[in-house]
């Protein structure tokens, strides 16, 4: 797969770029650098981020000082029972001024969308962001409207509290690129983040601009890929298929994500070319979520990080 070298400049540019919004989440977000690192690489290939934690642990916090450094326009959607597709979309009304329909837009029509609690609303509400995260458009009566570049979906869910909550289709879950697990933080960081949170609180400055994320998404695309690595990739997505104690696999969608969230990493890496390593590193965050479990496998407690680690293990990288 041939593809044009990327300048070095442009590499130290992509570095420079995300150690700064790195630094700019730091104002408001305390936690891991790999956390900050994953939500870039999904920026980078054009993916949607599920952020799964307990209440408390700042997942919308993150979110929103992570697209302030974007310089995108963001918006949130606050998930409940009560939501209705159209208060996604948007809706025509009736103008009497200009005795004709004209279409409210929606809150999806803005670059970053924080859609907080996803799971709390029906599969039908649910379901007006599937053409969004897939096509980057919205069909609202019959009409269909392209929506803003760069776009993304940031959504977050508790994996605990089960009660009033709608579990996500396997459709929907399957058009995240990466589930991003949000723990507790360690005892430094919570110590470091009472500290912070004790006075004035800096606000994250913007770093790039929706020209400046396009761009960095087009160097992400043109990252070399062998195609050793495309077998390799391939063979860790089959493996999840084979495997006795899964029920669904990874789908084609999968490969085609770990492929491009690996290029969106070797490229904040400084790196014009994918390694092996940057397939391993991804494969929990991009195939966990993606694989089903059989109801004996679920009984005995059996995890699909387990089935994705059990392929890291056996599934051997081959040069030709």
């Amino acid at each position: 797969m041939a593809t044009e070298r990327i300048l070095e400049s442009a590499l130290e540019e992509v570095r420079g770029a995300a150690d700064r919004c790195a630094a700019e989440i730091g104002k408001a977000f305390i936690g891991a650098r790999e956390t900050v690192d994953v939500l870039l690489t999904a920026l980078l290939a054009r993916g949607h981020v599920l952020l799964e934690g307990v209440p408390g642990v700042a997942k919308t916090t993150l979110c929103k000082a992570f697209s302030r450094t974007l310089g995108c326009r963001f918006r949130r959607i606050q998930f409940t029972p009560d939501l209705l597709p159209s208060d996604i979309t948007g809706t025509y009304i009736f103008d009497l001024r200009e005795q004709s329909f004209v279409l409210r837009e929606g809150p999806v029509f803005a670059h970053v969308i924080l859609g907080d609690e996803i799971n709390r609303a029906p599969a039908k509400t649910q379901s007006a962001l599937l053409e969004a995260m897939q096509e980057g458009q919205v069909t609202i009566e019959g009409t269909t409207r392209p929506l803003p570049r760069p776009f993304m979906v940031l959504a977050t869910q508790n994996p605990i509290e089960h009660e009033g909550t709608y579990p996500l289709p396997e459709a929907q879950v399957d058009r995240f690129l990466v589930k991003l697990p949000i723990r507790y933080p360690s005892p430094e960081d919570e110590k470091r983040m009472l500290a912070t949170y004790n006075g004035p609180l800096a606000e994250p400055r913007e770093v790039l601009s929706p020209e400046g994320v396009l761009r960095l998404q087009e160097l992400s695309a043109a990252v070399h890929v062998d195609d050793e690595l495309l077998d390799y990739v391939l063979q860790l997505v089959h493996f999840t298929r084979r495997h006795r104690r899964v029920y669904l696999g990874a789908s084609p969608r999968a490969a085609l994500a770990l492929v491009h969230a690996a290029k969106g990493r070797a490229l904040l890496a400084g790196r014009d070319y994918v390694l092996p390593d940057d397939a391993k590193h991804l494969a929990p965050y991009v195939l966990a979520h993606r694989v089903l479990l059989t109801p004996e496998a679920e009984l005995e407690g059996v995890l699909p990080p387990t089935i994705v680690a059990e392929a890291l293990d056996k599934v051997a990288y081959r040069r030709r």
